[in-house]
Protein backbone atom coordinates (compact mmCIF):
# COMPACT_ATOMS: atom_id res chain seq x y z
CA UNK A 1 0.00 0.00 0.00
CA UNK A 2 1.16 3.78 -0.67
CA UNK A 3 -0.13 6.81 -0.69
CA UNK A 4 1.07 10.35 -2.34
CA UNK A 5 -1.38 13.18 -3.95
CA UNK A 6 -2.96 12.36 -7.29
CA UNK A 7 -0.85 13.19 -10.05
CA UNK A 8 -2.98 15.71 -11.76
CA UNK A 9 -2.03 17.69 -8.60
CA UNK A 10 2.02 18.08 -9.79
CA UNK A 11 0.84 19.06 -13.36
CA UNK A 12 -2.03 21.65 -12.26
CA UNK A 13 0.34 23.07 -9.83
CA UNK A 14 3.05 23.19 -12.88
CA UNK A 15 0.50 23.94 -15.67
CA UNK A 16 -0.07 27.36 -12.94
CA UNK A 17 2.98 28.39 -12.50
CA UNK A 18 3.97 28.39 -16.30
CA UNK A 19 0.71 30.62 -16.74
CA UNK A 20 2.00 32.79 -14.10
CA UNK A 21 5.34 32.77 -15.23
CA UNK A 22 3.90 33.82 -18.87
CA UNK A 23 1.69 35.99 -17.65
CA UNK A 24 4.31 37.90 -15.46
CA UNK A 25 6.18 39.75 -18.67
CA UNK A 26 2.48 41.46 -19.57
CA UNK A 27 3.15 43.40 -15.96
CA UNK A 28 4.81 46.43 -14.75
CA UNK A 29 7.80 45.35 -12.57
CA UNK A 30 6.31 45.00 -9.08
CA UNK A 31 3.68 43.14 -10.71
CA UNK A 32 6.11 40.66 -12.75
CA UNK A 33 8.40 40.40 -8.99
CA UNK A 34 4.95 39.37 -7.21
CA UNK A 35 3.94 37.13 -10.12
CA UNK A 36 6.95 35.67 -10.92
CA UNK A 37 7.46 34.68 -7.25
CA UNK A 38 4.34 32.94 -7.24
CA UNK A 39 5.08 31.27 -10.51
CA UNK A 40 7.99 29.95 -8.98
CA UNK A 41 6.59 28.54 -5.93
CA UNK A 42 3.78 26.86 -7.73
CA UNK A 43 7.01 25.32 -9.93
CA UNK A 44 8.48 24.37 -6.54
CA UNK A 45 6.01 23.02 -5.28
CA UNK A 46 5.43 20.68 -8.06
CA UNK A 47 8.78 19.73 -8.37
CA UNK A 48 8.44 18.13 -4.65
CA UNK A 49 5.28 16.22 -5.03
CA UNK A 50 7.33 14.80 -8.06
CA UNK A 51 9.99 13.69 -6.04
CA UNK A 52 8.41 12.45 -3.33
CA UNK A 53 6.21 9.95 -4.74
CA UNK A 54 4.92 7.61 -3.13
CA UNK A 55 5.00 9.78 -0.09
CA UNK A 56 4.44 6.72 2.13
CA UNK A 57 4.40 3.24 1.43
CA UNK A 58 4.09 0.31 3.71
CA UNK A 59 7.21 -2.27 3.23
CA UNK A 60 8.27 -5.83 4.98
CA UNK A 61 10.29 -3.74 8.00
CA UNK A 62 8.64 -0.53 7.86
CA UNK A 63 6.83 2.01 6.73
CA UNK A 64 9.16 4.01 3.97
CA UNK A 65 8.27 8.04 4.63
CA UNK A 66 9.96 9.98 1.28
CA UNK A 67 11.06 14.00 2.18
CA UNK A 68 13.19 15.93 -0.26
CA UNK A 69 16.26 15.01 2.41
CA UNK A 70 16.12 11.06 1.08
CA UNK A 71 14.00 8.21 2.33
CA UNK A 72 13.20 7.24 5.62
CA UNK A 73 11.81 3.46 7.00
CA UNK A 74 10.26 3.72 10.21
CA UNK A 75 10.32 0.19 11.49
CA UNK A 76 6.68 -1.44 12.36
CA UNK A 77 8.30 -2.26 16.07
CA UNK A 78 8.72 1.38 17.20
CA UNK A 79 6.11 2.61 14.96
CA UNK A 80 3.13 4.64 16.73
CA UNK A 81 0.26 6.02 14.70
CA UNK A 82 -1.90 8.29 15.83
CA UNK A 83 -4.17 11.02 13.92
CA UNK A 84 -4.44 14.36 15.50
CA UNK A 85 -7.36 16.46 14.98
CA UNK A 86 -7.89 20.22 15.65
CA UNK A 87 -10.09 23.75 14.37
CA UNK A 88 -8.29 25.76 12.12
CA UNK A 89 -9.90 28.84 10.38
CA UNK A 90 -13.43 27.26 11.04
CA UNK A 91 -12.33 23.88 9.28
CA UNK A 92 -11.68 20.89 11.09
CA UNK A 93 -7.81 19.59 9.97
CA UNK A 94 -6.70 16.02 10.18
CA UNK A 95 -2.85 15.31 10.72
CA UNK A 96 -1.33 11.67 10.65
CA UNK A 97 1.71 11.33 12.96
CA UNK A 98 3.98 8.43 12.95
CA UNK A 99 6.17 8.43 15.85
CA UNK A 100 9.25 6.12 16.82
CA UNK A 101 10.20 5.36 20.11
CA UNK A 102 13.44 6.68 20.97
CA UNK A 103 16.10 3.53 19.69
CA UNK A 104 20.37 3.42 21.04
CA UNK A 105 21.59 4.76 18.55
CA UNK A 106 18.74 7.93 17.51
CA UNK A 107 16.52 9.87 19.37
CA UNK A 108 13.20 8.68 17.30
CA UNK A 109 11.43 10.52 14.64
CA UNK A 110 8.09 12.50 14.50
CA UNK A 111 6.86 12.61 10.82
CA UNK A 112 3.21 14.66 10.42
CA UNK A 113 1.78 14.50 6.88
CA UNK A 114 -1.56 16.12 6.21
CA UNK A 115 -4.28 15.14 3.40
CA UNK A 116 -2.19 16.68 0.80
CA UNK A 117 1.12 14.92 1.31
CA UNK A 118 -1.12 11.79 1.52
CA UNK A 119 -4.02 12.21 -0.87
CA UNK A 120 -6.36 11.28 1.17
CA UNK A 121 -7.89 11.48 4.68
CA UNK A 122 -5.10 10.63 6.77
CA UNK A 123 -7.83 8.81 9.50
CA UNK A 124 -8.38 6.52 6.26
CA UNK A 125 -4.33 5.98 6.21
CA UNK A 126 -4.11 5.37 9.74
CA UNK A 127 -6.91 2.56 9.64
CA UNK A 128 -5.46 1.20 6.47
CA UNK A 129 -2.54 0.42 8.71
CA UNK A 130 -4.08 -0.84 11.66
CA UNK A 131 -5.60 -3.40 9.21
CA UNK A 132 -2.31 -4.52 8.25
CA UNK A 133 -1.67 -5.41 11.87
CA UNK A 134 1.39 -3.60 12.43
Amino acid sequence: MQWSPPAVVPAALAAGGLLLAAASVLLDEAGRILVGAAALLLLLLAARDLLVRPRLAAAEDGLEVRTLTGRRVLPWGLLRVRVRTGRRWGTTVRTLELDTAAGPDDDGLLVVLGRWDLGTDPAEVAAALEELGR
